[in-house]
């Protein structure tokens, strides 16, 4: 579903030429649920730009259902962004002067889509992720973890092929964290969402089908869950304290 072949990035300071991105390629199936992970200055948030376009690509191919983001024209990425794709920050990005029912409609209306079916969707998105009863309070009067279950309500009201998180968990505490992944898995199992994640917590990672691990620019090695989660976090950890001389994130 998504196709990443032989990704380069780079970017220019005066004489020096840093090397961001380095033949990075990999899928991403339909309805999985992937994280990338590794030090910082790895190519993380490099890399998940690039696939939304927000900055260009030296060298490669984007694939996103065989279409090659790469050769869209700017008004082309703008229809992409907000019919096929779904994205998730660290810091929410809710609209501060509107109620939560309708920062997770914004999608539908930046389409002009009828208001009944926008209003239908938006309360099943919101009744799954179990913030129903916040729908009429603003982003100020809501808790960090139910801010972000809205923002990955409104990340699926378009139903994206693609939903792109930058750590999605950063700014909350664990209880809230782990609601927040268990939107995404409620997502998955009952949208057959596809979600690309971003993130320094193992914790969260660990929720995943898949684990990509960075570094320097590279795809260090991938870790794919076989087994229970419990044992795939020690494996993941294992894996990253190495990576990081010993120390573990």
């Amino acid at each position: 579903m998504l196709n990443v072949n032989h990704l380069y990035k780079s970017y220019q300071t005066g004489n020096t030429r840093y090397e961001v991105l380095k033949d990075v390629s990999f899928q991403v199936a339909k309805g999985e649920f992937v994280a990338v992970m590794g030090p910082s200055g790895s190519g993380k948030t490099t890399l998940l730009n690039c696939i939304s376009c927000f900055i260009p690509h030296d060298k490669g191919e984007i694939l996103l259902e065989n279409t090659n983001l790469s050769q869209l024209k700017e008004k082309e990425i703008a229809h992409v962004r907000n019919r096929q794709l779904g994205f998730v920050f660290q810091d929410f990005m809710l609209l501060d002067g509107l109620t939560i029912f309708e920062n997770v409609c914004v999608p539908k209306v930046i389409k002009c889509d009828a208001y009944q079916p926008m209003e239908k969707k938006a309360q099943k998105l919101l009744s799954m992720f179990g913030i129903s009863d916040i729908s009429g309070k603003y982003p100020a009067e809501v808790s960090g973890g139910q801010k972000q279950r809205a923002a990955v309500a409104r990340a699926l009201m378009n139903d994206p092929l693609l939903i792109l998180a930058d750590e999605p968990t950063g700014n909350l505490d664990s209880c809230s964290s782990e609601a927040v992944i268990r939107a995404f898995l409620e997502a998955q199992h009952e949208l057959n969402a596809t979600t690309f994640m971003v993130t320094h917590d193992s914790f969260s990672a660990s929720y995943c089908d898949r684990v990509i691990v960075m570094k320097d620019g590279c795809i260090h090695t991938e870790l794919k869950r076989t087994g229970n989660r419990r044992d795939f976090l020690e494996k993941l950890l294992e894996v990253l304290k190495t990576l990081n001389g010993g120390n573990e994130q």
